[in-house]
């Protein structure tokens, strides 16, 4: 028998054969580290000179921080974001599906509603609701073009903040409708097929197959849109809403004090839109069971897109 000597290095599967182990050595990013550290000195020097500032006056804003009135201010301010946020939902989601309808006088009034009021300026539309007492002294109901009247009541008695709903409330319907569009379109027409063909009504199928799924897409624009809604009822002050700046420019208004209340507001919204940022985390989560998480921030860049598209 002839004689085979030993297999050469890299022959076998042996561990010679193993090549050595990579030493990955992370860069080092020093201008990062570098910047954030600029960043937060500089960010603690302006908390620090604005507390050690002596006009800054915390004396005062521990008086009003948790003062009667502009706790009243908090709670007219949060009934009329929620209100509004509400009014806007339902009349955002009725447009959004007459947008989508194939009845072209349902489509057209949805788009002239959304051109409408998405091309006038809020604060516009809140002084018009203020002063709608000016054009219409006294307010029917009835039947259009008829002498048949149900009754009537005076455009006075609508107060500040019943107006700022109204303004806040029909405006926001006509961008939520863009938003609720973008998450019905995310869903695939795979599934309104299959519904239909288990014969389920169109309306049916809206509220059962559509809606619930697109919902992991318009949660995240509904919950900014929340926040944005809660800053946005500042400018109720113009028509004296009693909202949380109105009773606080009362207060300056008298005292001067402008600074330390401003401040005093502030940390009001600031407290307030950190509690609908965490439950918006919670209901994105609840809503984004058993979709891959690629899937659901694609979805949410679509919508994204096209709500930037219906802000422009």
């Amino acid at each position: 028998m002839a004689d085979v000597g030993p297999s050469p290095a890299g022959a076998g599967g042996g561990d010679a054969a193993r090549p050595e182990a990579i030493k990955a050595i992370p860069i080092r990013h020093w201008g990062r580290w570098i910047s954030a550290v600029v960043i937060v000195y500089v960010a603690i020097a302006l908390v620090v000179s604005l507390l050690k500032n002596p006009n800054t006056e915390l004396s005062v804003i521990k008086q009003y921080l948790f003062s009667s009135l502009v706790l009243h201010g908090c709670v007219v301010t949060l009934y009329v974001t929620f209100v509004s946020m509400a009014i806007g939902i339902v009349g955002g989601t009725l447009l959004a599906v007459m947008r989508l309808s194939a009845n072209y006088i349902l489509k057209g009034v949805s788009g002239f509603y959304i051109w409408f009021f998405r091309g006038t300026p809020v604060l516009v539309q809140i002084l018009f609701w203020g002063y709608i007492g000016a054009e219409y002294p006294k307010v029917f109901v009835g039947l259009p073009f008829t002498h048949l009247v149900f009754g009537s009541f005076s455009a006075n008695v609508i107060g500040g903040a019943v107006a700022g709903i109204l303004a806040l409330g029909l405006n926001e319907a006509a961008y939520m409708a863009e938003f609720v569009r973008a998450g019905i379109i995310s869903v695939d027409a795979g599934q309104t097929e299959a519904s239909e063909s288990l014969g389920m009504s169109p309306a049916l199928t809206m509220r059962r197959i559509v809606l619930p799924q697109a919902m992991r897409v318009i949660i995240p624009a509904m919950g900014n849109e929340t926040i944005s809604m809660l800053k946005t009822t500042s400018l109720l002050s113009v028509i004296a809403g009693h909202e949380l700046m109105t009773n606080v420019e009362i207060v300056y208004s008298q005292t001067f004090q402008q600074i330390p209340l401003l401040i005093v507001a502030s940390l009001w919204y600031l407290f307030f839109t950190t509690l609908m940022t965490i439950g918006q985390h919670y209901l994105e989560a609840y809503f984004g069971k058993g979709f891959g998480a690629q899937e659901t921030e694609a979805a949410e860049k679509r919508a994204e897109r096209r709500a930037a598209k219906a802000h422009g």
